[in-house]
């Protein structure tokens, strides 16, 4: 055996014994600060007795851990990962209170709560010191994450010397954000990448700004991202009359039926066709491997289904089951106390964040951002060809806090470090990698239609048919994504009742809300209703949405012009004459009228698409959910999501030209994939010497 061998040998047993007795250590320190938590008899023992019954006590834990650890998590697979979640700190209290009793010099004791706390404290330790001892050690560093990368993919062929690529989605982190974050300092790591930290390095990635289509929400932009299609996707949710149906875009059963439709669309399974992986997304994109991916979540409890084994190779690591409840549990006590500031310091504007939200956006800023970055390294060290995941945390809270608040800012700082993390990982892959990050959309500021007006949407569509109107208005559920990964999560069905306004009589109109995007369907007809068949039955109803304050514009079909854009003061606009005369759409800015014209063009596109007021000078809107940061429909910066690619890839677009439409972002990235295949970087030395 050769000396550098024997040397790595002796290396990872001096890490083993070194974590061991930090773990002994802790368990006496403990022992001595819990009081039901003991390492001697009643009669007392030596010092010598206490420390042996502690190592060993530390050693079986270890033990157990590796090894009875995993097979635990995998028979609780079918459990829902909250549950498991929630399981973590019984079944580590559990396995310590086994290594007590198979310790043969003293059997320790414990109470069930203290167990918990002690297995958990020992595990994060644990965890922190052989993490700090293999960082400090580059080579055995290399050689665990090529262990792992080899275990990952023992089975499949060789990895190629092209470079992958690595799509890291920031939900709704607009350009602008983007760009004052790195600005503050709040997100070094692109900072870095952009060549701007002060440094004096080049840059390694160039920021694109791109402009959604109207539907500015995850649904329609990830759809054509991912698929490239996005055609008949007109909101978040929508009523499909032929159908009888309220699609929305993060149920399940929806989003299976978007994709089915999307590849059928655009004559292809997807991007990530090719040894791609799916990590978070609503969408798989086509990829064979899929982890957390709301298309697939339908088919529950069956074996075939493979989205909830993110989970699993998260979880079945003690260390990172304890670390995220523990975050999760800090999560939670950070977002009371924050909305708890908010009202006593009278913060405007502000909606609810009671309930369960503090553990839904726990949810998405801890468990989920965990699990799927735990994927990506997994799918780096695997050497797959392309990944995309999507990372929901800022989306989430900017929708509570708002999108530029001290909230949010923090989620950006948090979202910074996992970017550095998987850079870091990709540097040890078995192959090159690209990374490139995007978004899907931003969001746009303001308070909520109903705050403002003291009536929904659905109120005002109500009073304008003639139809009663409830005294108080009702509060609109919000659609956030997060959620829709919490459901699928716990395997709860989204309730119909918060999806929609829902009608008593048939011939009642249907309103629902996407941000603030509105939309208004007549279930008893057939057809899509045109602007003269919808005056004759309601005369009231258009003419009191074009005039409202709140509403920025309306689009209706006509029996004469084939659609027309209506606004304030008697304005109506034809769609083939807004080029020449933009009428209301002149507030949103350029490629409005473009976005609306393909919109009108979709089967199932409401009998009134109604969008809010939009102030330029601000960017705010008025949402017609619960939310204070919203995206969904035109106006302000929910429309201008980025593109941050490297510079070692082409230019995404001539410069000059806009990169307008997730379908149109589709097309860049497929191309990049390509020009990756056919690219064959220099193999790194270093990494070649670790493998």
């Amino acid at each position: 055996m050769s000396g550098v061998r024997w040397r790595r040998i002796a290396s990872q047993i001096g890490r083993s014994v070194t974590v061991w007795a930090v773990a002994t250590l802790t368990m006496l320190v403990l022992a001595g600060i819990l009081p039901d938590f003991r390492l001697r008899s009643a009669d007392g023992d030596s010092a010598t007795d206490i420390a042996v019954t502690a190592a060993l006590g530390a050693g079986a834990f270890g033990l157990l851990s590796a090894l009875v650890w995993p097979l635990l998590v995998r028979l609780l697979l079918l459990v829902p990962a909250l549950v498991l979640g929630l399981l973590v700190f019984f079944l580590n209290g559990a396995l310590l209170l086994v290594a007590l009793r198979l310790n043969p010099i003293e059997r320790g004791t414990a109470a069930w709560e203290t167990a918990m706390v002690v297995a958990a404290v020992m595990s994060a330790v644990a965890s922190a010191t052989g993490a700090a001892l293999a960082v400090r050690d580059d080579a055995a560093y290399r050689r665990r994450l090529y262990r792992l990368a080899d275990r990952r993919r023992r089975s499949a062929p060789p990895v190629p010397a092209t470079p992958g690529t690595v799509f890291l989605q920031l939900d709704g982190v607009g350009h602008d954000v983007l760009l004052h974050a790195v600005g503050r300092g709040l997100m070094p790591t692109v900072a870095r990448w952009l060549g701007t930290d002060g440094a004096g390095l080049p840059h390694s990635h160039r920021l694109t700004p791109w402009r959604t289509d109207w539907s500015s929400q995850t649904g329609a932009s990830q759809l054509g991202i991912l698929h490239g299609s996005n055609h008949d996707v007109p909101a978040f949710r929508w009523y499909e009359k032929d159908r009888q149906e309220v699609m929305v875009c993060n149920r399940p059963s929806s989003a299976v039926e978007l994709q089915q439709r999307a590849v059928r669309y655009a004559g292809h399974p997807g991007l990530l066709a090719d040894d791609g992986a799916s990590r978070g997304n609503l969408f798989s994109g086509g990829a064979d491997e899929q982890a957390l991916v709301l298309s697939i979540a339908a088919r529950r409890r069956s074996r075939e289904n493979r989205s909830r084994s993110g989970y699993f190779a998260y979880f079945s690591d003690p260390a990172n089951a304890v670390r995220t409840a523990l975050s999760f549990a800090a999560e939670v006590v950070r977002e009371i106390g924050q909305s708890t500031r908010a009202r006593w310091t009278g913060q405007l504007p502000r909606v609810s964040r009671g309930g369960l939200y503090p553990f839904i956006r726990a949810f998405a800023t801890v468990v989920e951002r965990d699990v799927v970055v735990s994927a990506v390294m997994g799918d780096l060290l695997a050497g797959r060809t392309s990944v995309y995941a999507d990372l929901v945390a800022y989306d989430e809270v900017a929708h509570h806090s708002g999108p530029t608040s001290r909230d949010a800012e923090k989620v950006l700082r948090r979202l910074d470090r996992s970017l550095a993390l998987i850079e870091h990982v990709a540097a040890h892959a078995p192959r090159p990698y690209r990374i490139v990050v995007l978004s899907d959309h931003g969001q746009s500021p303001g308070e909520t239609f109903r705050s403002r007006y003291g009536l929904t949407l659905g109120d005002l569509v109500r009073a304008g048919c003639g139809l009663p109107v409830p005294r108080h208005a009702r509060r609109t559920h919000s659609g956030a994504e997060a959620r829709a990964a919490v459901r699928a999560a716990l395997r709860r069905p989204v309730e119909e009742g918060t999806e929609q306004h829902r009608p008593t009589r048939a011939s009642e109109p249907v309103v629902l809300a996407s941000g603030n995007l509105g939309l208004v369907s007549f279930p008893d007809v057939p057809h899509r209703m045109t602007k003269e068949e919808i005056d004759a039955r309601h005369p009231a109803l258009l003419p009191t949405l074009a005039h409202h304050p709140g509403i920025g514009f309306l689009l209706v079909r006509s029996e004469r012009h084939g659609g027309v854009v209506l606004g304030a003061h008697g304005a109506e606009v034809p769609l083939d004459e807004l080029d020449d005369d933009p009428g209301p759409l002149a507030a949103f800015g350029p490629g409005a009228a473009d976005v609306v014209r393909r919109t009108h063009s979709f089967p199932h596109t409401a009998d009134i698409m109604v969008n809010s007021f939009h102030d330029p000078a601000d960017g705010e809107v008025l949402a017609f959910e619960e939310q204070i940061g919203s995206h969904g429909g035109l106006g302000g910066a929910q429309s201008r999501p980025f593109l941050l690619s490297p510079v070692a890839l082409s230019a995404p677009v001539a410069e000059g030209e806009e990169l307008a439409g997730a379908e149109q972002v589709h097309h860049v990235l497929r191309r990049w994939l390509e020009e990756s295949e056919e690219a064959h970087l220099p193999a790194d030395p270093g990494r070649e010497r670790a493998a």
